[in-house]
């Protein structure tokens, strides 16, 4: 790392609002030497919360998070917002949007507000997302809020960056809930109905308590994000034992919320605070953390060996000319690719040897 990042490093650990968002921008931008100072910021983290906030457009999140933040300062807390906006690269309209409605911690520099867009290049946001945090953790936040625009796919993977993940949902919904069911349910540790002061949200609470009763009868919860035990049959919500092992056997409540006006707020901080609490004495949480390092692991090992394979394929003449050859049946697909990770497959072989060499002399 060179000096100028070891600077930035050292006033980032110093409490430096500016340090922060110039390394988050680092990490966005993917800049010359970002690894090695993400690499640093590991020995630093761990004692943030991270709380992952979802759910369909109009449902009110940016509001929520507005108010939720608030209530964390009120309590003496900091606070640090990742505002992820995949469908807007380009202008951020929707974030900037969601921004300006965020007005009740405008000013407060213990509120670190930061919009990172997908530019293009989804997949690899969740990994940027999962770097700001660390940043942030760094920092010193005592909660990192994840707000995503939507609730497709793109922003489950990113929300599996939180310990916690609430998912908010507008009264009314209807249909919306029933094509909740293949993702939401899974990664939902609270569910949060919010504008409850709307026509409608009596029925839609009642929806949601049935869908979870039908994923645990059904087992949809079983072994998933929860692991609730299917066999279990309890209505209570607290009650699910998760006995078989395959969860850590936490059944999402539902909140109702007026996020205007801040109703049910406190109640919404509380069950974050009792599922955190679940986490850390049913293990978990680490659970959850090792297999997020797993993933981190996986995915920095795809990035790197594409890049070695591009490299290979260019010295090579490039990825046309080999599809070329084989569309004049001078080669196969299955050839080439055995061809280009040769090397390697050799140089891995090199570092063993080398790795043996040096045990046994030692």
């Amino acid at each position: 790392m060179d000096s100028d990042d070891e600077s930035l490093l050292e006033a980032l650990l110093a409490g430096e609002h500016r340090a922060l968002a110039r390394v988050i921008s680092k990490i966005e931008n993917r800049s010359p030497g970002y690894r090695n100072l993400v690499s640093e910021l590991y020995a630093h983290t761990g004692d943030a919360d991270v709380i992952g906030i979802t759910g369909s457009p109009g449902a009110g999140k940016s509001t929520l998070v507005d108010k939720l933040a608030e209530a964390y300062r009120n309590r003496g807390e900091t606070v640090g917002i990742i505002a992820i906006d995949p469908s807007s690269p380009f202008t951020g309209g929707a974030v900037l949007g969601d921004r300006i409605r965020m007005a009740s911690t405008v000013g407060d520099m213990d509120v670190f507000v930061r919009s990172m867009s997908a530019r293009g290049t989804l997949g690899g946001l969740s990994t940027a997302t999962a770097d700001a945090v660390k940043a942030m953790d760094a920092f010193g936040k005592d909660k990192i809020i994840i707000e995503t625009v939507g609730a497709g796919q793109n922003e489950i993977d990113i929300v599996r960056t939180a310990d916690s993940v609430a998912v908010l949902v507008p009264p009314g919904s209807g249909d919306d809930i029933q094509t909740l069911k293949a993702g939401i349910l899974e990664i939902a540790d609270i569910f949060v109905v919010n504008k409850a002061d709307r026509d409608g949200a009596d029925r839609t609470v009642q929806e949601l308590r049935e869908m979870v009763h039908l994923g645990e009868e059904s087992g949809i919860t079983g072994g998933g994000h929860h692991g609730v035990d299917a066999t279990s049959g309890g209505d209570d919500w607290g009650e699910a034992d998760g006995g078989d092992g395959s969860g850590d056997g936490w059944t999402p409540p539902i909140v109702e919320t007026i996020a205007t006006s801040g109703t049910g707020v406190d109640e919404f901080i509380d069950q974050l605070a009792t599922h955190r609490a679940h986490l850390v004495d049913s293990g978990a949480l680490a659970e959850k953390v090792r297999t997020r390092y797993a993933e981190e692991i996986r995915t920095l090992l795809r990035e790197d060996v594409h890049a070695m394979l591009e490299a290979e394929l260019a010295e090579r003449g490039g990825i046309d000319d080999l599809a070329e050859a084989v569309r004049q049946g001078e080669t196969d697909p299955y050839s080439l690719a055995t061809d280009v990770l040769e090397p390697v497959e050799d140089c891995l072989e090199d570092i063993e040897t080398e790795t043996g060499a040096v045990s046994k002399t030692e």
